[in-house]
């Protein structure tokens, strides 16, 4: 079927465009626009068969701000999603980060629980709705076999069945004290107590803030803290199998924040927090996870701050000496994004033209010789060849589709050539400010050629 002929949702509709134009990834609607990112999202779909199976794997999104490493960890939970894996993703900051005090772990496994997607709660807080459905169809099974709904056979029967998958649990670290939880969450789900569930659920996404206010509910004696969130993901990992689902795959974003941290030791704990998921995920000691960070180029390379700076991570994460010339190579830990291809770019702004004319129900009144103008003008700038980014190409496109739509004396032509519309120059990182700058394209090499592009 033709992209034209395809009838997008006006609400997922709006909100993609609306996110787009604002430099935001959207977090509905990505595969609308995936353009130019098949080998990279395919290979990490590689991973999940064996996520599937029991396994386990690693991997990192490396890309300069705006090339689209949000965009496909957007892309590949909404995959994963599709294939019936659990998912969770989180942004870190100054306040979410792997490991440290204050609160600042919990935080990320706080807001990785808020962002929990199944494909029945696609857009977040799935967590109750993944152990209530496990509930009823255990339920449904236990009456499927001849127990009648309600008698002390069948109640029998469900303490039974529950006890089978919270007794594999309990041999993970932290499991004695989960399967307590789900066990007072399925007491109180089956007498409708909506305050103990309520109460069970803080304690599963990590509210908790003291010992004793979890003793005294639950007679737990541990809580989600900055130490042990780790041990919960890989946790729900075989929690998440055992209720049906194929695994969980974890994305985490902005990771240059880590990078960023001032402290050298504080840096190095959460650089040894991913070195210990990383050798979790490679020796397979994280059954049914996959970890998928996303960051700069910074964030990997840089030999004072970055990961390289971790000895131990740097000769587990550098680049082969064969890997010159150009070659890709996305079977090893690192997926390094490269630039659109010309064809892929052109075939990316023809996708948003339809996308933009279908929201507002108008007629495009921009032909494709001005949007390959248009492209020509971005790409003419000088270290364009290497240092354009997808965003800039997006939000400069969409507010010159923005302007032609009110403005009917407009000509495209000419507020291409005529410079009205500004080139955004806002999404390049300080610290890349140093690099030297790349030759330009000549205004005339360009191969918008995308005969072999699916738009």
């Amino acid at each position: 079927m033709e992209q034209n002929e395809i009838k997008i949702p006006k609400r997922i509709l709006s909100s993609l465009l609306s996110s787009l134009a604002a430099g935001v990834v959207p977090r509905s609607g990505a595969p609308y626009i995936a353009i130019g990112r098949e080998e990279e999202a395919g290979a990490v779909l590689d991973d999940l068969q064996n996520v599937a199976e029991g396994g386990s794997a690693m991997r990192f999104i490396i890309g300069k701000y705006g090339s689209g490493k949000s965009f496909l960890l957007q892309l590949i939970r909404g995959y994963a999603v599709e294939r019936g894996f659990v998912t969770a993703d989180a942004d870190l900051s100054p306040e979410r980060r792997f490991s440290g005090s204050k609160g600042t772990g919990r935080a990320t496994y706080c807001e990785l629980m808020r962002n929990l997607a199944c494909r029945s709660s696609p857009d977040g807080g799935a967590l109750r709705v993944i152990i209530t459905k496990w509930l009823s169809d255990l339920q449904s099974q236990t009456v499927s076999d001849g127990f009648e709904a309600g008698s002390a056979e069948f109640y029998k029967q469900m303490d039974k069945r529950l006890f089978d998958v919270v007794r594999s649990i309990e041999s993970q670290v932290g499991g004695f004290d989960f399967a307590l939880v789900i066990s007072r969450f399925y007491r109180a789900y089956i007498s409708d107590d909506e305050l103990m569930m309520s109460a069970c659920m803080r304690w599963l996404r990590g509210e908790f803030t003291t010992k004793t206010e979890a003793k005294k509910i639950f007679g737990v004696s541990s809580i989600i803290d900055d130490d042990n969130w780790y041990d919960y993901i890989k946790l729900y990992a075989v929690f998440f199998r055992k209720t049906g689902y194929k695994g969980f795959v974890v994305m985490i974003d902005e990771c240059v924040n880590l990078y960023k941290i001032p402290n050298r030791v504080s840096r190095e704990n959460n650089y040894e927090k991913i070195l210990t998921m990383y050798n979790d995920a490679l020796q397979n000691k994280s059954e049914g996870l996959e970890l998928i960070l996303g960051g700069t180029p910074q964030f990997l390379e840089d030999g004072r701050r970055g990961l390289y700076s971790y000895e131990a991570l740097k000769s587990r994460l550098y680049d082969s000496r064969f890997a010159d010339g150009g070659f890709k190579n996305l079977i090893g830990p690192v997926i390094r994004l490269r630039r659109l291809s010309d064809g892929e770019l052109y075939a990316l702004t023809v996708r948003l033209t339809r996308l933009h004319s279908q929201y507002y129900n108008i007629t495009p009144r921009i032909t494709d010789e001005e949007q390959q103008e248009f492209l020509k003008l971005c790409l003419s700038r000088a270290g364009a060849d290497t240092m354009i980014t997808p965003r800039e190409i997006i939000r400069d496109y969409i507010s010159l589709l923005n302007i032609l739509m009110q403005n009917p004396e407009a000509d495209a032509s000419k507020l291409i050539n005529g410079g009205a519309v500004k080139l955004a120059h806002g999404d390049t990182d300080p610290d890349e400010l140093n690099e030297p700058e790349p030759t330009g394209y000549n205004k005339n090499d360009f191969d918008f050629n995308s005969e072999d592009i699916q738009i």
